[in-house]
């Protein structure tokens, strides 16, 4: 049995909404995968008491998230009968129950079981072979995660492990090279992305929207509808850095994380928004119908991911079973290298 294990950062923002379309994925990937060649699972669904005390979320409480988060694994369990997912509460003290399974993994798609966490410290972190930076307010998650001591543990997993990571709206921030506005606020960035990303783009929350995008990523002819919310873009693709410790140049008021190692993949650019106020009005527009390239709002660069939108407020999982997949040729390749030495 080969583990997967996933978390989402949850010092604040969407992180509930993340974790309920992962297993969603997750049970699409095992759906498939038994398909190709059957096995014998059985699933056990743990999760551990609510945390105690308070914890930073935009969205509820960390009671009210543990509840929704508790209730909906609850009603998605019979729907897993064929999927072997293990979900872990924590900060409970408490380890889950140890599902009792017998697999026959496929050479070509060894993963046989998921687990996805909730992530504040760094043990838990630790665990981990892919994160999720959801979005929210970066400052806030910035200065959580430094307060915490989390904010370290995070860059050696981005910027030297280069583990898998995405992050979204305000997890593109943290893993932007550069960002305007930072030093005004205090907010530290993690790093990982070549790039440099204007905050709030579009203005105001009043003035945040919802778009049709074509991603071809995705490989799929559908568009993939979206939610900005004082939604970042990236302006510009900066040069790697090269040096230990160097950091790309930044004005005054800009802020720049601090370069661990050299990153060498290029980045790519998989998504542009057209004009906002024609994709507002024309659903179907395109940057090329607009005869412009657009906004960037998806990168990638290695194995690490950005997007300035929303993709957990929509409930459409096309992206999160896209990672997904993307972290497991990861961790196959990471024990195909293990298995050769």
């Amino acid at each position: 049995m080969t583990n997967l294990t996933v978390g989402v950062l949850a010092l604040q923002g969407a992180f509930i909404e993340h974790l309920k379309l992962l297993r969603q994925a997750a049970d699409d990937w095992l759906r498939q995968q038994h398909q190709q060649q059957p096995s014998t699972t059985t699933t056990t669904t743990a999760t551990g008491s609510s945390p105690q005390g308070a914890s930073p979320s935009s969205h509820a409480s960390p009671r009210t998230d543990a509840d929704r988060w508790n209730a909906a694994a609850d009603a998605d369990a019979d729907a897993d009968a064929d999927a072997h997912i293990l979900i872990r509460k924590p900060n409970t003290g408490e380890e889950p129950t140890a599902p009792t399974t017998t697999t026959t993994p496929g050479p070509d798609d060894p993963i046989t079981h998921f687990t996805f966490l909730e992530i504040r410290t760094p043990p838990e972190l630790a665990r981990c072979d892919a994160l999720i930076l959801p979005g929210g307010e970066s400052t806030s998650i910035s200065l959580i995660a430094a307060r915490t001591g989390l904010l370290e543990p995070l860059r050696e997993f981005v910027k030297v492990a280069r583990k898998p990571v995405w992050g979204t709206c305000a997890g593109l921030i943290l893993l932007a090279e550069s960002a305007n506005e930072t030093k005004a606020t205090g907010q530290e960035l993690i790093g990982g992305l070549d790039v440099r990303v204007q905050r709030n783009y579009f203005g105001r929350q009043v003035e945040s929207f919802e778009a049709e995008l074509q991603l071809p990523f995705l490989q799929d002819a559908r568009p993939f509808h979206s939610v900005f919310i004082r939604a970042p873009v990236v302006e510009k693709v900066l040069a790697p850095a090269t040096t230990f410790g160097s950091v790309p140049s930044a004005s005054d008021d800009d802020g720049a994380a601090p370069a661990l190692s050299s990153t060498k993949p290029p980045v790519e650019i998989l998504g542009r928004l057209p004009g906002r106020a024609k994709s507002i009005r024309d659903k179907t527009a395109t940057a090329e119908d607009l005869g412009e390239e657009g906004d960037i709002i998806a990168v990638r660069q290695g194995n690490v991911f950005g997007t300035a939108f929303h993709p957990e407020l929509t409930g459409d999982g096309r992206i999160h079973r896209w990672w997904l997949g993307e972290v497991m040729k990861a961790k196959t390749e990471e024990l195909n290298a293990s298995q050769s030495i």
